[in-house]
Parts: C-alpha cells; sequence; structure tokens
C-alpha cells in the first residue's frame, strides 16, 4: 500500500527539517548525558531521573520517526507558482460568513501543516476541501455538524 503524499509549504518542510536537526544534533545529546549521569549514580531500579531520561529519549525517537516519515513524502507545493485563478494549497484566502457577515482569513495547507489556532486550515477539512477549486466571488456551502454555513470568497492571494 502506497503512503499517503504529505503536501507541504515550503515555509511547513523547512519548519519540519529543522526540528528533525535539533532534535538528532541537540536533544540526542543532551538525553544521552541525562542517561549517563542518572546511570553514574548508581541503582538503576529505583532512580527517577534515569527513568525520565530513558522517556524522555524514546519521546525524541519516535518524533524523529515520525518526521522522518513525513519528509520522505512530502509533496512540496510552490507557492510562487500557484494559480491565483481558483483557491488551492498554497495560498492566502479571505472569506465572508454570510450569515455573521464576519471576514475571515485563512491559508490553505496539507494537512500535517494544519493548526487552526494559526489560520492555517488543512485541505481535508469540511471548510478548506469546500474552498479548494474556488474563485473569488464564489458561494460556497460547507456542511459542518452545525448545519451548513456559507461563505463568499472575497480574496486569493499568495500566502509568502
Amino acid at each position: 500500500m502506497e503512503e499517503k503524499k504529505n503536501i507541504l509549504t515550503y515555509e511547513g518542510l523547512r519548519k519540519y527539517e529543522d526540528e528533525l536537526h535539533n532534535l538528532k544534533v541537540v536533544k540526542r545529546q543532551e538525553v544521552a548525558q541525562k542517561i549517563k549521569e542518572a546511570r553514574e549514580q548508581g541503582d538503576l531500579s529505583e532512580n527517577a531521573e534515569y527513568d525520565a531520561a530513558k522517556d524522555e529519549q524514546r519521546d525524541i525517537e519516535a518524533r524523529i520517526e515520525e518526521l522522518e516519515k513525513i519528509l520522505k513524502n512530502a509533496e512540496v507545493v510552490v507557492e510562487d507558482e500557484v494559480d491565483l485563478e481558483k483557491i488551492n494549497i498554497g495560498c492566502r484566502v479571505r472569506i465572508l460568513d454570510m450569515e455573521y457577515n464576519e471576514e475571515m482569513e485563512y491559508k490553505i495547507v496539507g494537512s500535517t501543516e494544519a493548526n487552526s489556532l494559526k489560520g492555517k486550515i488543512s485541505n481535508e477539512s469540511p471548510v478548506g476541501k469546500a474552498l479548494i477549486g474556488a474563485k473569488i466571488g464564489d458561494i460556497v456551502e460547507v456542511e459542518t455538524q452545525a448545519g451548513t454555513i456559507t461563505y463568499k470568497v472575497l480574496e486569493i492571494q499568495r500566502s509568502n
């Protein structure tokens, strides 16, 4: 079975590469030092520092594996080449919530990069999925658990 492609913006790719580098170069060394110091204290059976360091090491290795998998299957969207005629991954959109007459701005990203608190919504989310392919002036309806929400596309621009 082929693994799912992780669609990333260039900014997202850099962020993951930097985190992976930091984990491999800095964090691995720090936790190895903690384990060494805890070992030097003697009896490991009741050594909380040793247990904590081993747990931290396990977490770091799991995150490294996760990041390597994301990067191995990464497909980078070149934001400078995004077609601004219609909404796609890598663009920033300004939309109007028709019911509340409220403007919102989102950056459409792949699911691994999504972060609603930073205004980055996934192309696989209900709103993202509904917006993909829409043009300025289009009315888009999004089915949610709370009912149907209607948006009007006001602007499409490059995100960088």
